[in-house]
């Protein structure tokens, strides 16, 4: 434990980088998902077929794979990307395709004869999508898409491989050290602080998923007894 108190600045840069990776991603990824997740279902068909490009092109690369080919081939385009940012386009690339599917997916699960009311009653496309088909593909949307997010918090560790200076780098950086300069290995401390430390931040986020799953499902289950109720009332007689 001494060691890690020692060197609890450069653990907690490294901590900041990783968490800054992650929330940039996360956010790339939502937003990226949520639009592209719209357009596959949309009545046209050369979206349609744009969406599904996307989705097979970069989905169907190996995540680390993504990171190299953003990581070496932006500076041959003329985008001089750092490496947090060639690591945030790599991720956010491969989750979008993902999380595309599941966007999809999840409106397509959607009954029918929803989407049929609502153009009978004249809505906007935008009003569909965020009064009426949104709100119920999200309960089926949440679960995997979480998933998704806890699964590239994760692979914000890749981001050692191309020198960004993040907490799993941070701690192959006290390893390396110690074991040269003071002569033992300390990776299972170290190594096992990694693990925890992922592991908090992950299940945190899990957590927050079911917890939200549950808040999205809790108007229908109060409305459940008191529509069951209702339904046991005898009908008044009429005189």
């Amino acid at each position: 434990m001494d060691l890690l108190v020692k060197n609890l600045p450069f653990i907690l840069q490294g901590l900041g980088m990783t968490l800054a990776l992650s929330l940039t991603t996360l956010l790339f990824v939502t937003v990226l998902s949520g639009i592209l997740g719209i357009l596959a279902t949309l009545r046209y068909r050369s979206l349609r077929v744009l969406v599904r490009v996307w989705v097979e092109l970069f989905r169907d690369i190996p995540l680390i794979v993504n990171i190299f080919l953003v990581f070496f081939v932006a500076p041959l385009a003329g985008l001089d990307l750092t490496p947090f940012w060639a690591v945030t386009v790599g991720l956010s690339l491969w989750g979008s395709a993902n999380g595309a599917e599941i966007v999809r997916g999840g409106l397509n699960a959607v009954p029918r004869h929803q989407w049929q009311s609502a153009a009978a009653l004249g809505l906007k496309t935008w009003e569909v999508y965020g009064f009426i088909t949104g709100p119920q593909a999200l309960r089926a949307i949440l679960p995997p898409f979480v998933g998704l997010l806890t699964l590239l918090i994760q692979a914000t560790s890749l981001g050692a491989l191309v020198g960004v200076g993040e907490f799993f780098k941070v701690g192959q950086i006290i390893v390396e050290r110690t074991t040269m300069m003071e002569g033992w290995n300390p990776a299972f401390l170290v190594y096992g602080a990694v693990l925890v430390t992922y592991f908090v931040i992950c299940s945190g986020l899990s957590w927050f998923g079911r917890w939200l799953e549950r808040r999205l499902g809790r108007p229908q289950s109060r409305l459940a007894p008191e529509a069951a109720a209702a339904a046991r009332t005898p009908a008044p007689q009429l005189p």
